[in-house]
This record gives structure tokens, C-alpha cells and sequence, in this order.
């Protein structure tokens, strides 16, 4: 693990890069993860097998990153990732986002469109500070600055801050066409209770590439973690970068 150089205010940030064949799979994280997921140590597995280049790493606050986590935004969060795809990568990238990540990937190849030549989504929740709140849970927010929720996954509530939330509300994507050409999957379990399954298909609506494809897991949860949910993510993963390979 090597850390991404300093940025004058921005956190130190962790990562690890399986060097091989490109484009280079970058993994971008949900909320409040870290980089050593199921579905990421999973596709860092496969890189290795199948010489693929791959990179994952922490956002600030987030895993073996400094910071803390409340300090951070959806935008500081885009901000990491393309700092670390800029120190690392050469060439290109295809970008694999989970949940949150799926929001961050977009924001990304916004940024980069150069580089980005495809992307997979794995219940990608793009827009939730919109959608994914209650009105009295916004109303928290801005009241007092943050609120806690249960969290299913691990033993401490999730957080979200005031901070995160205005960042979320200033950077929607799904607002319009994405002028996305490349090709596209989009995984998403119909039993996911963070990320309702229609937002997918509206999701894939929005591009402007012909190239996408819906996948409904109808007994997936949002985790998308079981061993045929890892083997249907390769697989996604394998598809986007033969057709990356076929068009260049």
C-alpha cells in the first residue's frame, strides 16, 4: 500500500494497485465502506487471475485513509477518487461503483470523460440525499447537522452529515441525459431495501449510450455479496471490457 501525495488540506489516502493488462477497474467504494468489501477483494482476485490492472482504495475518513469522516462531502469524495485515479492510472479506466460509489462513478466520468470507457453499477444509488431521506429526517439534518440511523451492517449508527447532504443536493446527476457513449451495466437486487430496484431502470433511461444493460437480481439485497451476486458482477465486469476492446 503506498499513500496518493499530499493535497494541501485533503487527507492522505490509501490504496493498493494490482498492475496488468488495461483498462485499469477502479472501484469506488459506498457509504461509509471500505476497500476491503466482499465484492472489491472479489474483483481484485480476479484481476490477478486474468492480468487485469486494478485499484482500489479508501476515501478520506473512510478504511486505513486519514481523516474523519464527518468532515467529508459527496464532492471531497469525488475529489479522492479522481486524485487517486490521477497519480495512479495511466490510460484508461473502467469504473465499478457500489451504492454510493455508483454516484461517485458518475461524478467521475463526468470529470474525466477522456478516460472513462465503461461502467459498471452495483445497486448504484446516485441522487439519494433526494430520494433516500424522509422529510422529517431532512428536516434533521438541517436542524441539527447530522443524524444517526440503524446500521445493518456493522455496529455503530450511520451518519450523515449537513455537509454531506448540501454536497449531495448540489452535485444530482440524474436531473437530465448523460452524456455517456460507452458501454454501461447496471446491477441491482430486487429485494434491496437502501436502493429501490426502479431507480436502476431510470438510471439506464438516462444515458445517452445504447450500450446498457439492466440486470435485476429478483432474491438480490443490496449487498449484492452471495457468491452467484460476485459471479454475475465479473461477469459485468468481463462484458464492458470486451466490448471496450472490440471498439478501439
Amino acid at each position: 500500500m503506498t499513500n496518493v501525495p499530499d493535497v494541501p488540506e485533503r487527507s492522505r489516502l490509501a490504496w493498493r494497485h494490482t498492475p496488468g493488462r488495461g483498462p485499469t477497474l477502479v472501484f469506488l467504494c459506498g457509504y461509509a465502506s471500505d476497500m476491503n468489501g466482499t465484492k472489491v477483494l472479489a474483483l481484485e482476485e480476479w484481476a490477478r487471475r486474468s492480468g487485469r490492472a486494478f485499484l482500489r482504495f479508501d476515501y478520506a475518513g473512510c478504511g486505513e485513509s486519514e481523516g474523519a469522516f464527518e468532515d467529508q462531502t459527496l464532492a471531497s469524495w469525488r475529489d479522492d477518487a479522481l486524485r487517486v485515479i490521477d497519480a495512479v492510472v495511466e490510460g484508461p479506466v473502467v469504473l465499478a461503483g457500489s451504492s454510493m460509489g455508483g454516484w461517485v462513478m458518475l461524478l467521475v466520468a463526468k470529470a474525466r470523460p477522456e478516460m472513462v470507457k465503461a461502467m459498471v453499477g452495483i445497486a448504484a444509488a446516485p441522487d439519494f440525499t433526494d430520494w433516500g431521506y424522509s422529510e422529517a429526517e431532512k428536516a434533521a439534518i438541517l436542524r441539527d447537522g447530522r443524524i444517526e440511523q440503524p446500521n445493518d451492517y456493522g455496529d455503530t449508527p450511520t451518519v450523515t452529515t449537513r455537509g454531506f447532504w448540501a454536497s449531495g443536493e448540489a452535485n444530482k446527476v440524474m436531473t437530465g441525459p448523460i452524456g455517456f457513449d460507452g458501454p454501461v451495466r447496471l446491477l441491482q437486487g430486487q429485494r434491496d431495501k437502501e436502493v429501490p430496484w426502479e431507480r436502476a431502470l431510470t438510471l439506464a433511461e438516462l444515458f445517452r449510450s445504447d450500450a446498457v444493460q439492466t440486470v435485476l437480481v429478483k432474491d438480490g439485497d443490496h449487498r449484492l455479496s452471495r457468491e452467484q451476486d460476485l459471479a454475475l458482477i465479473i461477469r459485468a465486469v468481463e462484458d464492458v471490457l470486451l466490448l471496450c476492446s472490440s471498439s478501439s
